[in-house]
């Protein structure tokens, strides 16, 4: 099954779960969001590794990503690889999810 399926799959079971199932969940779908990010991230810094830092800035802003020069190129990647990522049925699956959980008063982040 892929990052994505599996995300669809979770989000789509949430609406249903009791609360402490809902957390399980978003838990396991947090995970494979970061797992896909930091897997597109890594496609992404292979193929636009040896681009000129003014084109890598030039196709953050391109892509909507606010960036400047003062930025490192790391972060211009990472910034870059963020646009394509969201723009993912996995990551819109998963934003949603959190959307819907917080509406439920569920959240991975603890109150204080």
């Amino acid at each position: 099954m892929t990052t994505t399926q599996r995300i669809l799959d979770l989000a789509a079971a949430a609406p249903a779960s009791h609360v402490e199932d809902l957390v399980l969940l978003l838990g396991e779908a947090n995970e494979l969001y970061q797992q896909g990010l930091q897997d597109l991230h890594q496609e992404t810094a292979e193929r636009l590794g040896q681009l000129a830092t003014a084109d890598l800035l030039a196709a953050a802003q391109t892509a909507g990503m606010p960036c400047d020069a003062a930025q490192d190129r790391a972060e211009v990647i990472l910034l870059l690889a963020l646009a394509k990522w969201e723009r993912t049925p996995a990551a819109m699956a998963f934003i949603e999810m959190a959307e819907a959980a917080a509406r439920r008063g569920v959240c991975l982040i603890p109150e204080e």
